[in-house]
């Protein structure tokens, strides 16, 4: 079966080394610079994915570059961004926890530069759509170009709004994801966009956020709370020396889910009796 080739408009994962990658779009007649020498993107036109080339002029330069297909985790931590991202293990946590499918109707609030936002996209296409709002208007351009350069514009609504107090005009959401600074606040208005046992997933830095988020979503009808944190770890693998690297980042954030139901009082347990009730001991025996 033949490999996949590289189109004019791809985006390419561009790598070099460890430390140097990058996400380019693969345009006629451009020339892509580094310090390792320059690409010519006609030359990579045509290649299939997974080959590689050599960077020129080829006399002095001539290092070895791989054309890779990107991944999701390739769209959140190399693409252009002024803010923190919700890195890959947690955005895989909420895909898996949060039920996104293909077909899923999902509301994002707090774009940020869109990267959380082309994972979203990537899974629920193609018959399914992201809504995404945040009321920062740098954020909404940055994420829409982002989104554009990874191709996922057709799966994705990017609106300025108020997720706290504005009229969101969505019902039968699959799942809310939220990534703002106060989403306690938020809480009250979602919950309406959700259809019933629809999954809302909380990104917070702090404890003190997860608590006020989670008291507020048992106030709003909210069943089968958790909160999770994970912590991922690189391993170095060498002929006599394996072991982890010493580096490695040890908090990202808290993730909170929850689902939404419709609650009713149990009219069969923890009844009152209508009067007062009196057993008697008289001629029971005892110890």
């Amino acid at each position: 079966m033949d490999s996949e080739r590289i189109k004019e408009n791809d985006l390419v994962y561009l790598v070099y080394d460890k430390r140097r990658k990058w996400l380019v779009t693969i345009e006629r007649e451009k020339v892509f610079h580094t310090n390792r020498g320059f690409i010519e993107f006609n030359e990579i036109i045509d290649k299939p994915f997974g080959s590689v080339i050599f960077s020129k002029p080829y006399e002095t330069q001539g290092y070895k570059f791989y054309l890779l297909k990107p991944l999701p985790s390739d769209y959140v931590l190399h693409m252009t961004r002024k803010t923190q991202i919700i890195y890959p293990e947690d955005a895989g946590l909420i895909l898996l926890y949060g039920g996104i499918h293909p077909g899923s109707r999902v509301l994002e609030a707090g774009c940020g530069s869109g990267a959380l936002t082309c994972v979203l996209a990537n899974y629920v296409r193609p018959s399914g759509h992201v809504y995404t709002f945040d009321n920062r208007e740098s954020s909404l351009r940055r994420a829409e170009t982002n989104i554009k350069k990874a191709q996922l514009q057709d799966y994705v609504t990017i609106k300025n709004a108020d997720i706290i107090t504005d009229d969101l005009k969505l019902q039968e959401i699959d799942t809310v994801v939220l990534d703002i600074a106060q989403p306690w606040k938020a809480i009250k208005n979602v919950q309406i966009c959700l259809k019933l046992s629809g999954i809302i997933v909380s990104f917070s830095p702090t404890i003190e956020q997860v608590k006020k988020t989670t008291f507020e979503m048992k106030k709003n009808n909210f069943f089968d709370i958790n909160t999770y944190e994970l912590i991922k770890r690189t391993i170095q693998v060498k002929e006599n020396a394996t072991r982890p690297q010493s580096r490695m980042i040890g908090h990202s954030g808290y993730l909170t889910f929850g689902r939404r139901i419709k609650d009713l009082n149990n009219p069969y347990r923890g009844r009152k009796s209508a009067k007062k009730e009196f057993i008697s001991l008289d001629g029971m025996p005892l110890k």
